[in-house]
């Protein structure tokens, strides 16, 4: 009877057949575990965002206070406020880790474009929410990095600087800047939560990837009990490592500058954004004309969007292509260091180093991944794009 009333269409059976009987490869390794923890996070992400909102004030001249009235005032309020801002960075460790599983194994490849496409889609919108967040507490760092990243938008030829005018609310950086970010911070998470479930249908239609590479029908188990115990397992890690930060190194994460009070008349002697945004930060700086690297910034993002249909390699497991391998490896350390540069300031060896580093960045999506897996296929690309020119070339002549 149970097991009959699991089966009825619904949330009820979509959630039996996508956490008990969803059938999976038997070879999944712990690097698959990382999607698991991420909607851990995000729940937690979204109950301790909710208890929040309901002590914020966002006001200019109140936000700064209500944060430190929720951090001494209410109970247990300084487990909310820091489980909600080390969670955002164990939320993004997750997601980063699930991208480069995702590219380690070539997880955006055919039958999974639309789960991947998703998957960036969701990205994307972390990114805004985290960025969002950030403001809300109206320190220091909070108004000059909503300064700073907002105003990037007046580089978009003609309509910029009504772009940044719509976003401020006004003609600078004030009350309706703050409640739309709180507002959209608020919103957004939910929509996220959304996408979550649109990815696991997708997900499932397409069937996990796995290490070999084969099809899941070939050798596939129940993922309940196996995989539930295995992603529990390490997710008990995983949230010890979160507990460690959010008991005994709360603050490592975030800017001391930030439980300073916003004073738009003091501009901080570095603005730097959170931990998580410093790879792109690298690259936006990295150029030197500003329309330039709003189009850099934006390109790092929408070159994961269109991933699966620039790239076609035969092999889906990079332990079985050395070479490859070593690419992706020095493409993971690219990325370190390109976080690490964006910490830096500003000065001509931190930017000339971002300069190399961006250029093997894009690189590697752009060339490397088909050159280096299948050659023949990449000069034939090149060939008939020459050759494709040469034609139009010999009509534009007669």
């Amino acid at each position: 009877m149970i097991r009959r009333w699991f089966r009825r269409p619904g949330i009820v059976s979509f959630a039996y057949y996508s956490g008990i009987n969803h059938l999976t490869p038997v070879n999944l390794n712990y690097m698959w575990n990382f999607g698991s923890y991420s909607l851990v996070i995000l729940v937690s992400q979204v109950v301790t965002g909710i208890a929040l909102a309901m002590h914020y004030v966002g006001h200019i001249d109140l936000a700064f206070n209500s944060v430190e009235h929720i951090m001494r005032d209410v109970n247990n309020g300084w487990l909310l406020r820091y489980a909600h801002a080390n969670g955002a960075s164990m939320f993004f460790i997750a997601v980063y880790t699930h991208i480069g599983r995702g590219l380690f194994y070539n997880s955006y490849l055919y039958p999974r474009e639309f789960t991947w496409l998703i998957g960036v889609v969701i990205v994307i919108l972390m990114i805004l929410t985290a960025f969002m967040g950030y403001v809300l507490p109206w320190g220091q760092m909070s108004f000059w990095g909503a300064t700073v990243i907002t105003n990037l938008f007046s580089a978009v030829p003609k309509i910029g600087n009504y772009i940044v005018i719509w976003l401020w609310g006004g003609y600078a950086i004030d009350y309706p800047t703050l409640t739309r970010f709180f507002s959209l911070h608020y919103l957004v998470p939910f929509v996220l939560v959304a996408l979550v479930v649109l990815h696991v249908i997708f997900l499932h239609e397409g069937g996990s990837n796995n290490p070999l590479g084969i099809s899941f029908s070939v050798d596939s188990i129940a993922f309940t009990p196996y995989y539930t115990w295995k992603d529990a397992f390490g997710l008990f890690g995983f949230l010890a490592v979160f507990s460690s930060f959010l008991f005994f190194l709360p603050n490592t994460l975030g800017h001391p500058d930030n439980y300073v009070p916003a004073n738009p008349m003091v501009t901080p002697a570095h603005i730097v954004p959170e931990w998580y945004f410093l790879p792109f930060y690298a690259i936006l700086r990295s150029i030197p004309d500003k329309l330039g690297g709003v189009i850099g910034l934006a390109f790092c993002l929408l070159i994961l969007f269109v991933l699966p249909f620039l790239i076609n390699i035969p092999v889906r497991d990079f332990r079985f292509a050395p070479v490859g391998a070593f690419f992706f490896w020095f493409f993971a350390v690219d990325v370190l260091l390109l976080g690490w540069i964006g910490g830096q300031p500003v000065k001509a060896l931190f930017v000339l180093i971002g300069q190399l580093l961006g250029v093997y960045y894009f690189s590697y999506f752009l060339f490397i991944l088909n050159f280096v897996m299948d050659p023949r296929y990449y000069l034939r690309r090149i060939r008939r794009f020459f050759g494709g020119i040469l034609i139009s070339s010999l009509l534009l002549v007669k």
